[in-house]
């Protein structure tokens, strides 16, 4: 069993090494990073790379944040479809962008590669199954579109998808074979362990309470020490505390919960025997994986409600019941639950905070290859690139209209399902 301390089952699984790094003492630096995830790591990587000194401060341990609870999906793209980008941008903008973040799949597995990062990667593509017939129509529209651009998509029947899945409960579905899966803990681990190796410092444990600028550079104090720093990345996401006024305000912070049952063996040979991850496209989405050791991993958006035979285990017990009657009784083993920044156009931002300060934010579940773009885009701008190379354009901070009536709406929805669905 998991440790009662561990964020995630990825936590306490992955194969590379914990960093524990406490700041003891005042830094200067060329560039402080704020938040130990992967943004922040591949931002500190790439800088180092770069030539660059760069420093990571992290409040807790490395992937406290989203990248540690992440489902492990490596996706292709974004929320939206690349046709509804485009239209979003403008052609030529629009376009680069589902370029640059339909190769991120690719650029992710690799630096795998590259720094040999024990994170269970499969190549194997992921599955966006239809819940509805509605939901396989808007399917189509994004395959249609990905097909014309060159991509590696396809559509699948029913009959191609319950082969795929080993469930009759879909109507067909999308495979994207650019995608794979990975342990997200594993992979920001060995982001750290890689990042090191290039020079970057990092630190846990190292909680910055006030940003404030010091002519012409800016000054990060935390409970030990100073670090000074010509310019600052803060790469929080929904992780984002009141350090800057007005940018938790930005976005609608959602949980998303899992649960993973024990080890199943070959009980589970015919559930996704190829191990693509799966998400479907229902309004409150939920996930599914088969991980190295066979276990099934669920989840859908909400926070865990209830320990040991609580809501959520009453959840999933159910849910892979209806997917998979075959399976019988599963016992589990751990559930955890970790927070989204939703956008209410689903569509990350890059925030120019001040001069010399920058914050990629707004996943909307997709940290894993945007994160890690997003964060090679800063490194390679404060090496002296030009804003107009970063992916998104660079915008200031609006506070998203009723965040906290929306939070609390949606929370009670996501509790409400899983009552309704456990029945």
């Amino acid at each position: 069993m998991p440790h009662s301390s561990s964020l995630s089952l990825w936590d306490e699984t992955a194969a590379e090494a914990d960093l524990v790094a406490p700041l003891t003492t005042d830094l200067v630096t060329d560039i402080a990073v704020v938040g130990g995830g992967f943004t922040g790591l591949s931002t500190a990587l790439h800088a180092a790379q770069n030539g660059l000194d760069v420093c990571v401060l992290e409040a807790r341990q490395i992937g406290y944040g989203g990248s540690g609870r992440n489902v492990g999906l490596v996706n292709a793209g974004l929320w939206l479809p690349p046709q509804d980008v485009r239209a979003h941008f403008g052609e030529e903008r629009g376009a680069r962008l589902v370029e640059v973040l339909g190769n991120g799949p690719d650029y992710v597995m690799s630096l795998i590669e590259t720094h040999q990062i024990r994170c269970e990667l499969t190549r194997t593509g992921t599955i966006h199954a239809a819940h509805s017939p509605r939901g396989y129509r808007d399917l189509a529209r994004r395959a249609e579109e990905w097909r014309r651009l060159g991509a590696p998509v396809s559509l699948l029947t029913r009959e191609q998808a319950c082969e795929r899945i080993g469930s009759e409960a879909f109507h067909g579905g999308l495979l994207d074979q650019r995608a794979g899966t990975i342990n997200p803990m594993g992979y920001v681990r060995g982001l750290t362990r890689a990042a090191r190796a290039a020079g970057a410092r990092i630190h846990t444990g190292a909680r910055v309470r006030s940003l404030i600028r010091a002519g012409d550079v800016w000054r990060l104090e935390t409970a030990n020490s100073c670090v000074r720093a010509r310019s600052v990345v803060l790469a929080t996401n929904a992780y984002t505390d009141g350090l800057w006024p007005g940018l938790r305000d930005s976005f609608v912070p959602i949980n998303y919960f899992q649960v993973a049952t024990m080890p199943l063996g070959e009980r589970v040979a015919s559930i996704l025997p190829e191990r693509q991850g799966l998400w479907d496209t229902g309004k409150i989405m939920f996930s599914l994986r088969r991980d190295a050791a066979d276990r099934l991993v669920i989840g859908s958006m909400g926070s865990v409600i209830g320990g040991e035979n609580g809501l959520s285990e009453r959840w999933a017990a159910r849910q892979l019941k209806r997917l998979f009657p075959q399976l019988g009784p599963v016992a589990f083993e751990t559930s955890w639950h970790g927070q989204i920044a939703m956008t209410a156009d689903h569509i990350p931002r890059i925030h120019r905070l001040a001069d010399g300060v920058y914050t990629p934010i707004g996943y909307n579940g997709r940290g894993i290859a945007p994160g890690t773009i997003f964060g090679k885009a800063m490194a390679e701008l404060l090496a002296g690139g030009d804003e107009k190379d970063l992916p998104l354009p660079v915008t200031g901070v609006k506070p998203e209209t009723l965040r906290r009536v929306k939070a609390g709406f949606y929370q009670t929805a996501f509790s409400a399902n899983q009552i309704f669905k456990s029945i």
